[in-house]
């Protein structure tokens, strides 16, 4: 999108490249820090946990970059790029329902 791209303008090709990886990376949650997107946090980690699935997780709270992943509705789950859920809390057994 142009309207969020103003900062990937000034990186030269293989900034740009490792800025996608490290963007899609992972699994993010989406979120503003509402006691919402908390309770996903924290229901995320514990399936992680338990899964022991080896990824990194993170809370992104910008909206510029929530809406880069056309996610219009949080909180909201990402897992390497892809968003898995958006618009509801979902619960520990709903996630890792998900994330296998």
């Amino acid at each position: 999108m142009k309207l969020f791209g103003k900062k990937e303008k000034n990186m030269n090709a293989d900034e740009q490249k490792e800025n996608l990886k490290t963007k899609d990376s992972g699994i993010k949650i989406l979120g503003s820090g509402c006691a919402k997107c908390e309770a996903l946090e924290q229901n995320v980690r514990e399936a992680v946990k338990e899964l022991k699935i080896d990824k990194e997780i993170s809370h992104v709270r910008d909206f510029a970059e929530i809406a880069s992943y056309g996610v219009m509705s949080t909180p909201a789950i990402v897992m390497d790029g892809k968003v898995l859920c958006a618009g509801r809390v979902l619960t520990k057994s709903e996630v890792k329902e998900l994330l296998k």
